[in-house]
């Protein structure tokens, strides 16, 4: 089969099957992936015929499309500002939003080595973006689950052309093996979701990791137990920088509030929803 041919019909495929709303482009970057070719390539190369074993390999990944697997785990990597990161079912999905995040924490006034802790890291994509932004920040990665500190491990160590030799990556629960005074920032984006929301049978969270999506309380048990930690392990004048549910905001800014920090400030995403909330220790 030619890969003009291949790429129409996976993306017939991929459509009908109604797993995403960019059925052309998966085809074309799972291809890619089992061609190792970039997507140009294939406007360049239309009419290349695909071996037998090219072949089964690609149609069994459009498959695994069409049931609903993400891109991301299918090609085993997600770009997350600008750095190409390897992801599996082990960890969270980078989403552009929380590139948000990073935005924030780099227009801050903080020391320049400072020291900031990225919690729940997952693969990494928090800490290894401020650390491919600031040379002189300490940064330690925090994560508590075996498989996803697997995948930050890999990431740190294989990340192409960065140095990351002041990022630090220690298994831990949240702020728990942390002295007290011990960051000028603290930034998270923890597990939000209440354990009945019925977003977690649509989309790529169906195969996402639950320790990574779903917390107690609403969805609010682990951003709590982020803040209290934080007023004992921030510096006083410290920032707190945390990832919510977009109808959650008002909530965590009364549980920072509440918990000696000051200036809470609600911050929308790219979709214009309320996506994350920042705070100052007093």
């Amino acid at each position: 089969m030619r890969i003009d041919q291949f790429i129409y019909h996976s993306s017939q495929l991929i459509e009908s099957s109604k797993a995403g709303d960019s059925a052309r482009l998966d085809a074309e970057l799972l291809l890619a992936e089992v061609l190792n070719k970039s997507r140009s390539y294939f406007y360049s190369h239309p009419e290349y015929l695909l071996s037998d074993k090219q072949l089964e390999m690609a149609q069994r990944l459009v498959e695994l499309r069409c049931q609903g697997r993400p891109i991301a785990y299918l090609q085993g990597q997600k770009e997350f500002w600008s750095l190409s990161l390897a992801v599996n079912k082990g960890v969270l999905i980078p989403r552009p939003e929380t590139e948000m995040l990073v935005e924030f924490a780099l227009r801050l006034d903080l020391p320049a080595n400072a020291s900031v802790v990225d919690l729940g890291t997952g693969s990494g994509a928090i800490a290894l973006a401020l650390a491919s932004e600031k040379k002189s920040w300490q940064i330690t990665a925090v994560e508590n689950i075996d498989a996803a500190l697997k995948v930050a491990k890999h990431n740190i160590e294989t990340a192409a052309g960065k140095d990351f030799s002041s990022l630090y990556l220690i298994q831990a629960n949240w702020l728990s093996a942390f002295a007290e005074h011990s960051f000028d920032l603290v930034i998270a984006n923890p597990p939000y979701i209440d354990y009945d929301d019925p977003h977690l049978k649509q989309g790529d969270v169906r195969f996402e990791p639950s320790t990574a999506l779903v917390s107690n309380e609403q969805g609010l048990a682990d951003i709590k137990s982020i803040a209290l930690q934080s007023i004992h392990c921030l510096r006083p004048g410290g920032y707190l920088i945390i990832e919510h549910g977009c109808d959650q905001s008002q909530q965590v800014k009364e549980i920072l509030n509440k918990n000696d920090f000051i200036g809470a400030q609600c911050h929308r995403d790219l979709s214009d929803n309320f996506r994350f909330v920042s705070a100052i220790k007093k």
